[in-house]
């Protein structure tokens, strides 16, 4: 299984924000310090504001932030939605193959698949923002050193506290 690019991009942007809560990031540093095009991390950010991980503020004073708690944030949710193809041979994709009716392969590739999945959903982003090696990625990001406990960290606010 590899994923793309995309997903890649996808994963690394919500760390990324993630340890720099509950400050604001905006596309142009976070692609400075992967050492990545903000043409396409913008699109990323596009698809991942409109999936609601994140939130984005236009504007001066504006940029990127979590749109909920890290903890809810699932890695597995998030590959799922940011890969454009998940079939990882042509019958997935309802291809035609010659042995597609009785091939056993069909049904191990699938179950290898739900596999990786299922890895993936017992992840949350607070999983890869905790310990010391949120303090270490956040050090290679050049960002400000993170609590070392994600849980100790002040409470999430989203964009709507304090709207009656």
């Amino acid at each position: 299984m590899r994923l793309t690019r995309y997903t890649d991009y996808a994963l690394r942007t919500l760390i990324y924000v993630g340890l720099h809560e509950p400050r604001q990031s905006s596309i142009a540093e976070i692609a400075r310090a992967y050492g990545i095009s903000e043409s396409h991390l913008t699109k990323v950010v596009h698809q991942l504001g409109r999936l609601g991980f994140i939130s984005t503020t236009r504007g001066r004073g504006g940029g990127l932030r979590l749109a909920k708690p890290p903890a809810e944030i699932i890695v597995g949710a998030v590959v799922r939605q940011t890969e454009e193809d998940l079939a990882l041979v042509e019958c997935f994709a309802g291809g035609a193959c010659a042995i597609t009716a009785p091939c056993r392969l069909r049904c191990a590739l699938g179950e290898a698949l739900a596999a990786f999945l299922a890895v993936l959903d017992r992840y949350t982003l607070a999983d890869l923002l905790g310990g010391d090696d949120g303090i270490e990625i956040a050090a290679l990001l050049g960002l400000p050193s993170p609590m070392t406990d994600v849980a100790s960290r002040p409470p999430f606010r989203d964009d709507m506290s304090g709207v009656a």
